[in-house]
This record gives structure tokens, C-alpha cells and sequence, in this order.
């Protein structure tokens, strides 16, 4: 696996190209872009009709790559990994993107944002340039799960167009087409320099902070932020076993439930509309104009509900953060004594 190993002329001006269909093609490949954050099958396959089919040299012209995210919880019954279903079945020029490659190999805890150093060589590896636009998804069974994770891990990094697809179910089932076998990740001749990214530390919350806002639940003159937790109801609740061994189950006090499905089209796995997703952060009486802080088990499917208030247009943007450590940190590092693992409700 290849994330494992861990333009023209600045005289040149199109506008005084001679060839005119070159101009066209040219013209054409520059005004491609996705106009929001969750794109269908149909605005995907449109993009990528128009997206110069070249190696890195040969065009400075930007691309849309799509990058299959798959990812499954370390007690996952089949043994499934996001690489086997990516071989399996595919869309045709993407890339898979491991989540369990680009992240902080030095943590303790699983899924922690990477340095910017390794976000670059990642990228580079991958063959995708700064101006690319990529478009994350997840497995054909699953849906939505482990792509907004990764597309999250882009806008932190401060990639300019990102997007997730939803979803590579619809995909298949409208008929796009697919692929399979072996794929060497990046065509030959096809890595990139990825300059070093900054890194946007007002989208992510860390543990300390985290703990701050769980002491002061409650108390007159608090923030008021709402945190909520996209895991399903039995671990928020301590009445099922997290899926990492000697990892208690439960929730942070004051947190709000809002397991994933619930955010779903049971049939298809695709996020609800806005107008249905609004309504479920309404029946969690979740306050728009009050900060937000999504959490999971390991910062993966908060992604989710970030994607989802996005896609909802429910609250703002700024004030929207993901705590990155998520439960598994959260369960390991706040002492017995802190009472700030709550069970049940």
C-alpha cells in the first residue's frame, strides 16, 4: 500500500494560445468545480467527464480525484478493511485514502489528526496537488461513515475544495460505472509536491479544553456549548462494550446523543435532505446559535454529524469544532475520581 512508505511557463498566458481547441480544453478543464460540500453521483460523474485525464507535468489543469475513505470498527464480525472493499469494487481513477495511515503515529489513542509535515507527504504520495478538488466516500454497504473523517482531516489542513460524495451506494445503483483487482494507488510517473499546510486549530478541540467544559456543565454563567456524540445509544448509555478492549462505555456529562443512523435513509445510507436533517437537531432540541462540539469513539463518525450540520445549514460554521481524541481518549485519561463518565441518562 502506497501510503505505507510514509506548471506551464509563468509567461505562458491562455489567453494567447493560437490553438483554439486547445483553449477550449483548457478552458473547459479550469471552470470545473462542485458547488457544495455533499455532491450526488450525477454532479461527481459530470466532474470527472471534465477532468483532464494526464499525469503530473503533462497539465497544470486542477483534477477532481475521487478518494474512497473505507473504514471499519476494529470489531467488525466479517474482518472487513477499507483497502479489500476498495479493490473490490471502485470508482474508476480513485485513490484509497487509509485512515489508519494518516494519522499521529506517535498518539496513544487511534484517528488523531496528523502533522502537517505528514498531511503533505500523504498528499504527495497520492499524487493530489493543492488546487485538486477531491471528493471522499465510503463503502457500497456502509454509505456514509469514515469519508467525512477524512474530508474533515482536508479542510483542517486548509485543502480549498473538498467534498463528500453521497453516496457511492447511489453510485452503483444509478449505474455509474465501477471497477475492481489490484490498483497500485497512483499511477506511474503521477506524485506531487503537496506544499507543508497550516494547521486550523479552531476546528478541533482538544482533550484539556474537553474537560473544562464537562466540569463546568451546569454551572450558572457557563459557555453553554452543546457537545453531541455520535455513537449508538447502548455505548452512550455504558449499557453496551465499546468496540476497544478496556475502554468503559458511557458519555460525557451533558453530552447529547445522535447516533449516525439516525442521521441516514435507512435504505439507501445516503444523509437525509436538510429539511430532515434540521428536524432531527430539532427533536434534540440542539440550539443553532450555541457552539457545537461533535464526538464518537475515536473523532471518526463525528465527522458525520459535522457533514450533517453542514448539509443542514444548522448553525454556524464557526462555531462548529470536532474533539478530536473522542471517547476512547475521553475514557482513558479522566480519572474515577473526576465523575465525568456518565452512564446512562
Amino acid at each position: 500500500m502506497a501510503l505505507a512508505a510514509l506548471r506551464s511557463s509563468p509567461r505562458a498566458s491562455p489567453f494567447k494560445l493560437t490553438n483554439t481547441t486547445t483553449f477550449w480544453r483548457m478552458s473547459q478543464y479550469r471552470t470545473i468545480h462542485l458547488s457544495s460540500y455533499i455532491v450526488t453521483p450525477k454532479e461527481l460523474s459530470n466532474a470527472l467527464a471534465k477532468t483532464p485525464k494526464t499525469k503530473i507535468g503533462e497539465s497544470t489543469a486542477p483534477r477532481v480525484i475521487p478518494l474512497c475513505a473505507s473504514w471499519f470498527l476494529p470489531n467488525e464480525p466479517d474482518g472487513r478493511k477499507g483497502i479489500k472493499v476498495f479493490k473490490e469494487q471502485r470508482i474508476p481513477t480513485a485513490r484509497f485514502f487509509d485512515i489508519d495511515m494518516v494519522n499521529d503515529h506517535d498518539s496513544d489513542y487511534p484517528h488523531m489528526l496528523p502533522s502537517p509535515e505528514l498531511f503533505a507527504k500523504s498528499m504527495e504520495i497520492l499524487g493530489i496537488r493543492k488546487d485538486d478538488e477531491v471528493v471522499l466516500y465510503d463503502s457500497q454497504e456502509i454509505g456514509i461513515f469514515s469519508a467525512p473523517r477524512a474530508a474533515w482531516t482536508f479542510r483542517v489542513f486548509g485543502h480549498p475544495k473538498v467534498h463528500i460524495l453521497n453516496n457511492f451506494r447511489l453510485w452503483v445503483e444509478q449505474g455509474y460505472p465501477t471497477e475492481s483487482g489490484e490498483h497500485t494507488n497512483i499511477p506511474s510517473g503521477s506524485t506531487s509536491d503537496y506544499p507543508t499546510p497550516n494547521f486550523d486549530p479552531g476546528m478541533v478541540v482538544k482533550f484539556a479544553e474537553m474537560k473544562d467544559i464537562a466540569r463546568d456543565y451546569g454551572k450558572e454563567g457557563a459557555e453553554g456549548v452543546q457537545v453531541l456524540d455520535a455513537r449508538s445509544a447502548g455505548r452512550f448509555m455504558g449499557t453496551e462494550p465499546e468496540p476497544r478492549p478496556g475502554v468503559s462505555s458511557g458519555h460525557i456529562p451533558g453530552s447529547i446523543n445522535i447516533p449516525v443512523p439516525e442521521l441516514l435513509d435507512p435504505k439507501t445510507k445516503t444523509l437525509l435532505p436538510g429539511v430532515e436533517l434540521r428536524k432531527v437537531f430539532e427533536s434534540k432540541s440542539i440550539d443553532p446559535t450555541r457552539p457545537i462540539i461533535s464526538s464518537c469513539g475515536t473523532g471518526v463518525t463525528a465527522a458525520v454529524i459535522d457533514a450533517a450540520l453542514e448539509a443542514a445549514e444548522y448553525g454556524d460554521p464557526s462555531n462548529r469544532r470536532i474533539y478530536d481524541g473522542s471517547w476512547t481518549e475521553w475514557a482513558q485519561r479522566v480519572n474515577t475520581s473526576d465523575n465525568l463518565i456518565k452512564k446512562k441518562i
